[in-house]
């Protein structure tokens, strides 16, 4: 054969593999069941016509197999994302349900290791059943899977998403805990192992949802960072996740200024946005509307830990990492699912040299029972730890109160802070003036009581701080978006560490 007719052939082999996949009969099944292929799932993430993949013959390590194994279940290569190089793979459900088997892992692994070799982003979509049976039973099989080895081991060198699309066990399950973003699909199911071996293991009957359905780990576990009702969904947060971040830890994150804005300038409706009353809620994204520019606020893992909010903004175009108290659930006071979450946004902001914005209204750490049984303690030192040991650029701002623990552990002062401002009307101290009264002056009469509660309340002044230098400055909440812009310009300047420098890159946040 000539070449003509050997690039023919190479043509008709490789469009015949694009195409037919693991069978004509299991791509009908799957599109009258309204779901797509893993290269239509790619397609519809990445810009158009810039997927080049790799690996497209490849096929099972098993002689018999061969055949009937067009890319040994896994399909991945090199794409764009709004312009920006990514690397992405995923399983293929036509192909023995994208189970892993030795070959499809070798590529995956291959492609990671480009994506940290180049610092690439890397998005994988999973849906796969766990290893394949019997490929992995005996020694030799078993022995030949060594699993992601370079996911395991990227220090957040470079950003990593997850979306989880269907019935993912084992190895989908397991990227998925490894990655810094996780959105899973309603109708998906995410977990170590299928209610079916489970039942065979321990004769627990259980179905998929109730396993790992989206409100079991956006609710309960909080295993995730997203829950979307469709995969148009999904693609939109992957998207918007990986325009806050740089594509590697060696690379300063992008700024992206909002078009026809002009300067910012102070905002006098801010002021009313906080009730002045220190035990009424408000729903602290209401302010963050303000702070931040229009519809910058990326929020993460929003319906669990909601006595915080974490998440990414923009502010005059600069990215930064959001971890907010909100009064508007348990009164703001900081619970170990809010402080799992706000540890995983340090470690996250950290790696990528990502500042991080404080906003307190905190009255301090949950109490009880139920939260010292959940492991309150560890959660909290965690959190402290992990700010105390965070070298990203931190703000923060004390909008109303911030008492005890809580306003150290947000932040505060004489932690790190580069930058802590508070509000003229804030409260600061080691307990609420009202507690404060019936702890020192337990027996007093009612004159008595009425002259320490002033006090007390005189005593938490923000001014008192600010007289000995623990606070930068007391400021007009009308100026606080025109401050922290300042900063943020202010910082833009600073030296981008390597990697090896930022001590939280290699924290392990699943």
């Amino acid at each position: 054969m000539n070449q003509d007719e050997l690039a023919a052939e190479l043509a008709e082999r490789a469009e015949r593999i694009r195409t037919e996949m693991g069978g004509a009969q299991r791509i009908e099944r799957l599109h009258a069941a309204g779901r797509f292929t893993i290269r239509e799932r790619i397609d519809a993430l990445v810009d158009d016509g810039s997927f080049r993949e790799i690996g497209r013959f490849a096929h099972s390590a098993n002689p018999e197999d061969r055949d009937e194994t067009p890319g040994d279940g896994k399909i991945g290569g090199h794409a764009r994302i709004d312009g920006r190089p990514i690397v992405v793979y995923g399983d293929d459900v036509t192909v023995r349900q994208g189970s892993s088997a030795i070959v499809g892992e070798r590529k995956d692994e291959r492609l990671v290791q480009h994506a940290l070799l180049h610092g690439t982003p890397i998005v994988y979509i999973g849906e796969t059943g766990g290893a394949r049976i019997p490929d992995i039973l005996g020694s030799e099989g078993i022995s030949s899977i060594v699993p992601f080895p370079s996911v395991g081991g990227r220090r957040h060198r470079v950003p990593m998403a997850t979306v989880i699309v269907g019935k993912s066990f084992g190895g989908s399950s397991f990227i998925s805990a490894m990655s810094d973003l996780s959105v899973q699909v309603r109708g998906s199911c995410l977990a170590v192992t299928s209610p079916r071996v489970i039942e065979v293991a321990t004769k627990e009957q259980i179905d998929f949802e109730s396993l790992g359905g989206v409100d079991v780990h956006a609710r309960h576990t909080g295993q995730i960072d997203l829950a979307v009702d469709s995969e148009d969904e999904a693609w939109t947060a992957v998207r918007r996740f990986l325009s806050y971040l740089p594509p590697n830890a060696w690379t300063p994150a992008p700024r992206s200024p909002v078009e026809g804005c002009g300067p910012i300038e102070p905002d006098p409706s801010i002021r009313s946005v906080v009730p002045t009353e220190r035990k009424r809620g408000y729903d602290m994204r209401r302010l963050l509307a303000k702070l931040c520019d229009p519809d910058s606020f990326f929020e993460l893992r929003p319906t669990i830990g909601r006595n915080l909010t974490t998440g990414f903004a923009r502010i005059d175009g600069w990215p930064i990492g959001i971890i907010a108290s909100n009064p508007m659930f348990g009164a703001g006071a900081i619970d170990g699912d809010g402080c799992e979450k706000a540890t995983r946004l340090l470690v996250l902001c950290d790696s990528f040299d990502i500042p991080v914005l404080f906003l307190q209204d905190v009255p301090g750490f949950l109490v009880g029972r139920q939260v010292e049984h959940e492991r309150l303690l560890y959660k909290a030192m965690r959190f402290r730890l992990a700010l105390s040991n965070c070298s990203c650029p931190t703000l923060t701002v004390v909008v109303r109160k911030a008492f005890g623990l809580a306003f150290k552990a947000m932040n505060g002062s004489g932690v790190k802070a580069d930058a802590i401002y508070a509000w003229p009307g804030a409260e600061i101290g080691f307990m609420d003036p009202d507690v404060a009264v019936n702890v020192v002056r337990p027996n007093a009469t009612g004159a008595e009581r009425e002259a320490e509660h002033a006090r007390q309340v005189g005593a938490t002044s923000p001014y008192g701080a600010a007289g000995v230098m623990k606070l930068d400055d007391v400021i007009d909440p009308a100026e606080t978006r025109v401050v922290l812009a300042h900063d943020l310009a202010r910082l833009a300047g600073r030296r981008v560490r390597p990697p090896e420098q930022r001590p939280l890159a290699t924290w392990a946040t699943c």
